[in-house]
Parts: C-alpha cells; structure tokens; sequence
C-alpha cells in the first residue's frame, strides 16, 4: 500500500513509499482510509518536539482518520465489512478516568497512524463515523472536536448562560465555539486577525460571541474582564500554553476551570502562583477523551447539525502541502483526502 513514512525527523523527512499492506489480528479492524486530518501534535511529532523518544522510525503519523472498514480480525463483534469508522487517538482508553501508560497506545505515534491507504483500528477504539458527514468532515473529530467537547462538556461541565472564553480560530477552537453556543454559552473568542473574529461570528449566525484581537489587545485578559463585568469566564480552552497561562488565570473567573489542551507557544510556563491561589483556579491539563465521550459528542453533533469547518482538503500526494498549511495557521481544520 501507498504510506507516508516518518523517516527522521523534520518535513523533508516526511516522504512518500510502499509498505506491505497490515493484516487485522484477533479483535481489529483493517480500515481502507478515505481521509485524515492534521493536527498540532502530528505538527510535533514530524517536527520532533513531542516526546521524541517515543517515535519509532519508520512512522506512518497523524491519528485522526475515517474510512471503511475492508476486512476484520477474528472475534470482531462490533463492525463489520462495509461500516463506516472513526479512528479515536487513545487506542485503549474506553470509559472513565484513563490509565497511566494511556500514551503508549496512541495511534500515529507510537502505533502507525491513518496516513497511508490503509490502518488497522482496534475494534474497542473505533467509533461509528455519523453519517451525516463525508469521511473528510468525519477525519476531523477524533481530536479537535473530542477535546472541545471532553473539556467543556465532561471536565467543565458547561451550563446555558455561562461564558466560555476560546484562544484562536483553529481546529479545537472553532469546534468548542460551536458546541459552547449550541448549548447555550457565551463565547469570547482570541484571535491576531478581525477576520477570523468576524468568520467565526458568521459561521455559527450567534449574537452570543464577541472577539479580542490579542494582537492590538496585548492585555486581552483585561478585555475578558470588561466583557463579563469584572468576574471572568467560566471555562477558559487554552491552547497556547507558554507562560500565557498566567493571562487565562487572569480572565477566567474566581473557582473557574482552565482546560490546559495545547502547547502552541511553549511547553514550559512560568505559573504565578498568587493569582492562582486567590482565584482558586482549576487547571486541568486535557489529553483528548474516551471512546465513550466520542460517542455522547456525536449525537450532539447530530442533534444539533454541527458541521466541522474545515480551511481546505488535499490530496494525499499533497500531504507536505499539508503540513507547512497546519504551520501557517489554519481557520478550521486541514485534511488530506486519501481515497
């Protein structure tokens, strides 16, 4: 089969061969892959900065796939030929609080990821793809929408009439902001760009979403504040990381919940103590969810016709395309259509 492999790291290193096609053991799945979707931990793996020790090379990368399934394992009860499936990045990880060694299980990276035209899906850890979307829409749940939904929904539990302050205009962002309004929250958006403020408000059609431009903003924490009458926001997604922690502290309210899902602009922070204390904040770091938040997010998809948003779809010899895209920053998701 057709695959990407990580040879070493770095893009350049990113390159396109032949592999034998895998074949599904007692309980998996062999999935025919239509689409994948990038995000900044495939950034980080390729690059080199997430857990570098942990990489095996060669590496088929990305996690977040949807496809059909071609052939099953022995024993396989769940799916059969012909149904459609979502990959899920925590491989083992089914209900409740995850295991210690959960990041060992990890599809595209330590086990091979859905770039390539085929990859085999543990049948416990795939998800039913919904219908209602393509498999290039489908590529873009498994973290991006999980994460939204798993900080806000399960971690943050969100109620109608709250605020959710969201960083950004990219995948996990625009996914929380459609979900924080559909359950009726208020949404502050950051964004360095008008634009992007301005699409997001478009999209999901809400008088319930105001912007900060961090860029002509600096002290945005302090825009946050005026926005909410000096009490902050009740969750706060943070995917910057870096020392920007400090400023969501800051603009999230007194016993209010940070979900620490990203490390865009550092993976180290210089944590003022003080105002963590005072406020009494809760920081929780988020790495993505259980299958079974997968499954209770799709139906509210469903329910309530969200659509991912995606900046634009390429072919699968255009998978390097893709990646220095992710690195521009994208509105939305970048997917690599495979078949």
């Amino acid at each position: 089969m057709k695959a990407w492999l990580l040879k070493d790291f770095g893009l350049q290193n990113l390159q396109r061969d032949e592999v034998t096609t895998p074949e599904p053991k007692p309980g998996e799945l062999l999935v025919k892959v239509g689409a994948v979707s990038l995000n900044f931990r495939d950034k980080a793996i390729v690059e080199g900065f997430y857990e570098p020790h942990l990489v095996p090379k060669p590496l088929i990368p990305v996690s977040d796939a949807a496809g059909t399934v071609v052939a099953v394992g022995d024993g396989v009860t769940r799916f059969k030929v012909g149904d459609r499936v979502n990959s899920t990045l925590y491989s083992r990880w089914i209900d409740g609080a995850p295991g210690p060694n959960e990041p060992a299980y990890c599809l595209g990276m330590p086990l091979p990821g859905g770039l390539a035209d085929y990859m085999i899906i543990h049948e416990e850890s795939a998800v039913p793809a919904p219908a209602s979307m393509s498999d290039e829409e489908a590529s873009t749940l498994p973290i991006a929408a999980l994460t939204a939904w798993y900080s806000l929904m399960d971690v943050g539990h969100l109620q109608a009439g709250q605020t959710v302050l969201v960083q950004g205009t990219g995948g996990v962002s625009i996914f929380a902001a459609q979900i924080a309004i559909a359950a009726g929250a208020r949404v502050i958006l950051t964004s360095s760009k008008d634009e992007n403020i301005a699409k997001v408000k478009a999209l999901i059609g809400s008088d319930n979403i105001e912007g900060v431009n961090y860029k002509t903003d600096p002290d945005w924490e302090r825009k946050v504040l005026e926005l909410t009458n000096g009490l902050g926001a009740d969750i706060t997604i943070d995917v910057a990381g870096g020392n920007g922690i400090n400023q969501s502290v800051a603009a999230t309210k007194v016993q209010g919940v940070i979900a620490q899902v990203g490390f865009m602009t550092g993976q180290t922070s210089a944590l003022n103590l003080m105002p963590l204390i005072f406020r009494q904040t809760s920081i929780r770091g988020i790495a993505v969810a259980p299958r079974t938040s997968f499954e209770r997010m799709n139906v509210f998809l469903d329910e309530h016709k969200i659509k991912p948003v995606i900046d634009h779809v390429y072919s699968f010899d255009e998978a390097v395309q893709a990646f220095e895209h992710l690195s521009r920053g994208p509105f939305g998701k970048v997917v690599i259509k495979i078949s």
